[in-house]
């Protein structure tokens, strides 16, 4: 049932041990103040969506700070700060009143508020029993709001799955690949798979970590409970710790009302740490904590609260490397790297490249229309000739650029606008520009590094642009990466910004 449904037959069947003429329960909005949710009683019409500011109601507060219930006198209604219905409803200053808090995991959620028009007060008996059952109500929400919550971030990540067309190409080929490094990670996996050992998944940007960790889930015990993903990089650093581990009201400014981490939305199920490389160290000891004994603690709260998650972590960063410059605590790296997964670039899978194009336009055709696209052989020659430094990413823009420039069904060579091919040159050379023994050289004639190799790309298309890194067009586009990535990424390898 939903939210609504269930606090009115809560409230339906309060009235067994409390009766009333009036039952409702408020709840907290982002402004402090009290918001009639659901009424029961002959009154309930009166009062639907019915406010109240909780600074004018110290009695109110009280009852929500200290989580007890306590029945209304008369000398209460005269004296005090007068009854939340003032106004709004014609009752008796000595009317039976009762008000009971609704909370549950150090969260306070509401009130449950019951009238009677009668001049007598709740026994303290009839008072405790309504507690106690608040205590259920209140769970009863608390885990309403989660399945909410929930619904929410399962309609985000569905919307980010839909957009993300190479990682779900990338998904969708992991057990059909026929590149024997590829099979071999997805065999690894799907032993892993049905445990709860936390898995390390590396790999360039671009190369389906995200996918791959969804493929984890999915061929898990845990598959029909929540996936949650969170990408360290993408979230400031003073947002970030409020992020994963939640907030209570009131913990900084503008935390208007308690809100729930990403470890307490997937409890029950799989964590997704992308980018773990670039989590702020200072942050690292509460993840150890929260891998070593299953528990986090709000921002704003000396309460722990427990989770039961299935971790995992991804990253294109060097670990071993920043440990040894300090970015990564070594204790926390050897609790997430029990298992690692290394997922190979592109370039070293290339005889993946139909069943990829061929998962990607199909992918791609229902947010562009173009239905039956395919790349043709010499496309596909064109394809195995880049270096695909953007890994699945780049192939997908690059597919969908060319999809949009074409006319018919057939993506040849010249449909595709590589980084590597400034458009001033002329015609494309259809064979492949490099071959297994053909690396590229450095001037003294040794083989160039992997990043040297990357800052040459990057160099080259950074001319082509004169410079333009974001917008359509722009280096990041062609490259197939976010400009922030890329520009992390320049700064990495020293590479300078042309004009």
């Amino acid at each position: 049932m939903d939210t609504d449904d269930l606090l009115r037959r809560g409230l339906d069947w309060v009235a067994r041990i409390a009766p009333y003429d009036l039952a409702a329960v408020f709840t907290l909005d982002e402004d402090s103040r009290l918001v009639v949710r659901a009424a029961r009683g002959h009154l309930a019409s009166q009062v639907r969506g019915h406010r109240i500011d909780l600074a004018n109601f110290p009695t109110l507060r009280e009852a929500l700070e200290t989580r007890r219930a306590r029945a209304f006198t008369e000398d209460d209604h005269r004296h005090g700060d007068g009854d939340p219905f003032d106004g709004v409803l014609d009752l008796s200053p000595g009317h039976a009143c009762m008000v009971v808090p609704l909370h549950a995991a150090g969260r306070s959620l509401g009130l449950l508020t019951l009238d009677r028009a009668h001049c007598e007060s709740y026994p303290q008996a009839v008072v405790d029993q309504v507690e106690t059952y608040g205590q259920i109500l209140g769970l009863a929400l608390d885990n309403s709001d989660r399945r909410v919550a929930l619904e929410h971030l399962r309609a985000e990540e569905l919307e980010r799955a839909r957009e993300s067309d190479e990682v779900a190409a990338g998904y969708g080929v992991l057990e059909r690949s026929v590149s024997p490094a590829v099979r071999a990670v997805a065999a690894r996996a799907r032993q892993v798979a049905p445990t709860d050992t936390p898995v390390l998944i590396l790999g360039e940007t671009g190369t389906g970590k995200e996918r791959l960790a969804r493929a984890l889930h999915l061929w898990s015990a845990r598959a029909d409970r929540p996936f949650v993903a969170v990408n360290c990089a993408a979230i400031p650093a003073s947002l970030l710790e409020s992020e994963l581990f939640g907030h209570t009201r009131g913990a900084f400014t503008g935390a208007t009302r308690d809100r729930l981490g990403r470890f307490q939305l997937a409890s029950g199920g799989t964590l997704l740490l992308d980018e773990i490389g670039e989590l702020p160290i200072e942050l690292q000891a509460k993840l150890l904590r929260v891998v070593q004994e299953g528990v986090v603690e709000p921002v704003g709260s000396d309460k722990s609260v427990k989770v039961d998650v299935r971790l995992l972590a991804a990253t294109h960063v060097d670990l071993e490397k920043a440990i040894a410059t300090g970015r990564l605590r070594e204790d926390l790296y050897y609790r997430l790297a029990v298992f690692p997964l290394r997922l190979p670039p592109l370039r070293q899978r290339l005889e993946d490249l139909p069943l990829l194009c061929a998962a990607m336009l199909a992918e791609q055709s229902q947010r562009t229309g173009r239905r039956g696209m395919r790349v043709s052989d010499a496309g596909l020659a064109r394809l195995r000739a880049h270096a695909w430094p953007g890994n699945l990413r780049e192939l997908s823009n690059a597919l969908e650029r060319a999809t949009i420039v074409t006319s018919g069904e057939i993506l040849g060579p010249e449909a595709f606008e590589l980084g590597d091919m400034p458009a001033e040159t002329g015609p494309i050379d259809h064979a492949p520009k490099t071959s297994p023994s053909d690396a590229p050289l450095h001037h003294d004639g040794r083989i160039a590094t992997l990043e040297e190799v990357s800052a040459l790309q990057i160099q080259r298309v950074l001319t082509h642009t004169r410079g333009r890194i974001y917008g359509p067009g722009g280096a990041a586009e062609l490259l197939g990466v976010p400009p922030s990535t890329l520009q992390s990424r320049m700064k990495k390898l020293g590479v300078a910004r042309t004009a």
